[in-house]
């Protein structure tokens, strides 16, 4: 009985060397013939082309270089990298896309859709927009900053992470969402970058798969603070002489029956973190004076954000969601981006504000 038992074991073995031994297809994983891919840059490349690069080698110890190809074909770029380059680049290490502002503008949907169907890229990978050109900012730090391409991956990583309000970190899974549900339209990052410095701008719009507008400063915090995180870990407001930290907001949205008008509510608490103002904020009636102010103001930026929406075309808050009822055929969304574009907009905020300490007490 042993040796039956034996015979079958060695035969099953021998037909599992057998079986690899003869594939058509062997996966090249030798360590140290692979390198792992982390960003790819893309911008136009005229008459009709892409142009990508990416910076090789990613993690090991070896003075690196911008491969830099002018393709028609996303996936034809990374195949001609390999043809430059003595290791394979290997894709599924993929973990950022930088898109050219200008490229956006023209419309990414084919190469959301190339990403999308690649089963070796996670749709985890981050997507944001670049304002001018990454790789003249890559070649003149690589001297002084040689994980330069990491450091940026971390950089997403910790504020994907941290949900303070500080910038729009959105990966191709969330875009992705956002680019084929009904009543919604995507957003992402919007970097500056020069030779010197890359810095976040704000966050940019998009109807459909086409860039339209960008927002920054205080109409980037409010829409952390009503659409993203519903948390700013710190909103100063230098024109009131203020800044508030722990910022928390819940928002509510209620359509009138025949979709004319908008209520909108922002419930919102924080505790004053600094105040540089003439108010004395330990009296009541100058603390409930800045209230006011803080929220005439926050109301006025808030109702401006929407209006430039309106004005684009566009709902990354998701307001035509509310047209939807039970038993009840959904409208387009052409019906839903006239009713959108025309409609009057009331904001409410009802703020709850902790006082500075009074020390002295």
């Amino acid at each position: 009985m042993r040796q039956i038992k034996r015979a079958l074991l060695g035969g099953l073995l021998s037909a599992i060397l057998l079986i690899t031994g003869c594939s058509p297809f062997v996966e090249n994983n030798t360590i140290e013939e692979i390198a792992p891919v982390i960003f790819w840059f893309i911008k136009d490349g005229g008459e009709g082309k892409l142009n990508i690069s990416t910076l090789v080698p990613p993690l090991i110890k070896e003075k690196k270089r911008l491969l830099s190809k002018n393709v028609e074909l996303l996936k034809q770029g990374g195949k001609e990298f390999n043809l430059v380059y003595y290791r394979e680049l290997k894709n599924g290490q993929l973990r950022m896309i930088l898109i050219n502002e200008e490229l956006a503008k023209k419309g990414i949907l084919s190469m959301i859709d190339t990403l999308l169907n690649d089963p070796n890229i996670s749709q985890r990978l981050y997507v944001a927009i670049v304002d001018g050109n990454f790789s003249d900012y890559i070649n003149s730090q690589l001297s002084q900053q040689a994980n330069l391409d990491y450091f940026l991956y971390r950089m997403f990583k910790h504020y994907e992470d941290k949900h303070q309000g500080e910038m729009s970190i959105v990966n191709l899974h969330q875009f992705k969402n956002k680019l084929y549900t009904p009543f919604s339209d995507p957003i992402l990052p919007v970097f500056k970058v020069d030779k010197n410095n890359f810095t976040y701008q704000g966050t940019a719009f998009f109807r459909h798969d086409k860039l339209i507008g960008k927002i920054n400063k205080i109409d980037d915090e409010i829409l952390q603070l009503i659409n993203n995180d519903h948390y700013l870990k710190l909103l100063p407001l230098p024109e009131l002489s203020v800044s508030i930290d722990h910022v928390r907001g819940n928002t509510y949205m209620k359509l009138n029956q025949d979709y004319s008008s908008l209520s909108f509510i922002v419930h919102l608490s924080g505790r004053i973190d600094e105040y540089r103002g003439n108010k004395n904020l330990h009296d009541y009636e100058d603390f409930l004076a800045l209230n006011h102010e803080i929220n005439a103001f926050l109301k006025k930026h808030t109702v401006d954000l929407l209006k430039k929406m309106q004005e684009w075309k566009v709902d990354p808050l998701e307001v035509g969601k509310h047209t939807l009822r039970p038993f009840k055929k959904s409208m387009s969304e052409k019906e839903w981006s006239n009713y959108w574009s025309k409609m009057n907009i009331n904001v409410e905020y009802q703020i709850d504000l902790d006082p500075l300490k009074n020390m002295n007490q």
